[in-house]
């Protein structure tokens, strides 16, 4: 589905529904959880039919859209089954917690108790069940049918999440094929030898939020001055966010743009932040995982083909001649000492990269000419 995330307006009285709304439904889940936890052995539907004991129980419940709390049971089930997923990836995760007002910023009208009703290109309104017709700033077109609204609570703003059974049509591939490497200093360096540099969204920040964080630190719990200067310090953090999505997404939307093939290294961000601790600030600042995320499904809706090669040696192996040879981080010129070229470090890892994608390509064709499995092939060919 196409979503699209607008700003609401709500008045005191939407704003005081919203607030109670959302508070209900974190009390939902919470007690939905408690009854998952007392279960020697999970029953779905005795959980969800626990909503309608808690209906009984606590009358504030009937303010909210009924859909709206079954679909908390979903949220419980859904988050149960990515925690059961990383298990067996052999990630080590714990157990689903509890969740605290601070944690909960979300709520969802599935399928029916909402209307979006256009008024001019840049205004409108949603109906939402048991809340009222709250005004919206819409930004751009929405096309489709809006199957789901979304919710959610950002500090003391308000945005909603329409998603519509459309499929993106005003973005559409160019003819280049191109390979990227992700970096520090250049966020991209292609396989041309373009360069786009890193906008280190929060180092521009950083020296703010130290000092706001100090003087965060000496107030005192519970005040009014903390809560003041907790919301200054979360609106920094959240034009940093803003900033630095604005850029991922009109990087992959240039590239999607010009190229009908892009391969990519595939990154375990996470790894890679615990092996080069000295420098997890600049990757996290990075956000390679979204990046990529987002390069992939804009790709798919455009026709555009995604590629991810492991990017073991891409830097060390010479893009000329094959050449390999030990390159520590500091060094960024790649002077191959068998071929003499001489080529920047991420220019050359983005032509292996290229190379690696195309390759495979390559070797998968000869494999269904030649009628050899993937096992047969692997064990013929030598780890370069």
């Amino acid at each position: 589905m196409l979503s699209y995330k607008f700003p609401i307006y709500p008045n005191k009285e939407h704003k005081a529904r919203l607030e109670s709304a959302l508070e209900m439904c974190r009390f939902t889940y919470n007690k939905l959880l408690e009854e998952l936890q007392k279960q020697d052995k999970i029953d779905r539907r005795k959980i969800q039919h626990k909503i309608l004991e808690l209906k009984e129980q606590n009358p504030d419940l009937d303010k909210v859209y009924s859909k709206t709390l079954q679909y908390e049971c979903y949220r419980l089930f859904s988050n149960l089954s990515a925690l059961n997923g990383l298990r067996r990836k052999g990630r080590k995760v714990g157990h689903l917690r509890f969740k605290g007002r601070d944690w909960f910023k979300s709520m969802t009208y599935n399928q029916s108790g909402f209307e979006f009703e256009k008024k001019t290109d840049k205004r409108g309104i949603i109906h939402l069940s048991k809340i009222g017709s709250i005004k919206i700033k819409t930004r751009r077109q929405v096309s489709g049918n809006v199957k789901q609204a979304v919710l959610k609570k950002s500090d003391e703003k308000w945005y909603i999440i329409l998603q519509t059974d459309s499929e993106r049509k005003d973005l559409s591939h160019g003819k280049e094929s191109i390979g990227i490497d992700l970096g520090i200093e250049n966020y991209i360096t292609d396989s041309n030898g373009t360069r786009v540099e890193n906008p280190k969204t929060l180092g521009k920040h950083m020296q703010e939020l130290r000092e706001l964080q100090q003087v965060l630190s000496r107030k005192k719990k519970g005040s009014r001055n903390r809560e003041k200067t907790r919301k200054r310090l979360a609106r920094i953090h959240e034009k940093i966010v803003n900033v630095r999505n604005d850029f991922i997404h009109k990087t992959t939307t240039e590239l999607v743009r010009k190229c009908r093939f892009i391969a990519v290294e595939k990154l375990d961000v996470k790894e890679m932040m615990e092996q080069e601790y000295y420098n997890a600030r600049n990757i996290s600042d990075a956000s390679w995982g979204r990046f990529l995320q987002t390069l992939r499904y804009k790709a798919a809706s455009a026709g555009c083909e995604v590629a991810e090669v492991d990017p073991r040696n891409t830097s060390k192996i010479c893009s000329n001649c094959g050449n390999m040879m030990d390159m520590p981080l500091h060094i960024r010129t790649y002077l191959c000492s068998k071929c003499n070229i001489n080529i920047d470090r991420d220019h050359n890892a983005a032509i292996n990269i290229l190379k690696k994608a195309s390759g495979g390509l390559v070797r998968a064709s000869a494999e269904i000419i030649n009628g050899l499995s993937v096992k047969q092939e692997a064990s013929g060919v030598s780890p370069r």
